[in-house]
């Protein structure tokens, strides 16, 4: 059961986190295309879809912490501490993708209809904003690195890795 569980685990994580990183890093400089090029439909087109995909794989993402729960459990770590440290980078991803990544891709699509009409006092709609989404963003993708790198170092592992 354990092989199963880690094997969902995994999957999930290449399939769920994987997309949402990836869309969430090329958000910013599609922003900035729209931003440049205000009457471009397909621009507009992209800055929803990849916000889109950020949203709809955020979602998604919740299996890769329950079957890593159920994971660790079967495995007998829940306490170990590049486990816990693990989960507390994970959630500190989640809240940093919530609370900040998703709502100001969301601030630019409402405020510029993801053409890049520039700045319609929503927030999201300026170069600038671009730049600090881009920060957030590779915040996000940071403490994911570190979660991936925790998961296959485990600093006390048994396993000769």
């Amino acid at each position: 059961m354990t092989k199963f569980l880690l094997a969902v685990h995994v999957l999930a994580a290449i399939v769920a986190v994987g997309p949402v990183t990836v869309a969430a890093s090329m958000f910013p400089p599609a922003a900035r295309r729209a931003l440049a090029a205000p009457g471009d439909p397909g621009a507009a087109h992209s800055v929803r879809l990849l916000h889109q995909i950020c949203k709809v794989y955020a979602v998604v993402g919740v299996v890769v912490p329950v079957f890593g729960f159920g994971t660790a459990g079967s495995m007998g770590v829940l306490g170990d501490a590049w486990l816990i440290a693990s989960i507390v980078l994970t959630a500190l991803a989640a809240v940093v993708l919530a609370v900040f990544v998703l709502p100001r891709q969301g601030a630019f699509v409402e405020a510029d209809g993801g053409g890049g009409s520039g700045g319609s006092g929503g927030g999201g709609g300026t170069r600038e904003d671009t730049v600090r989404l881009a920060m957030l963003t590779g915040v996000f993708n940071l403490l994911w690195a570190s979660v991936t790198v925790l998961m296959i170092v485990r600093p006390g592992s048994t396993t000769g890795a």
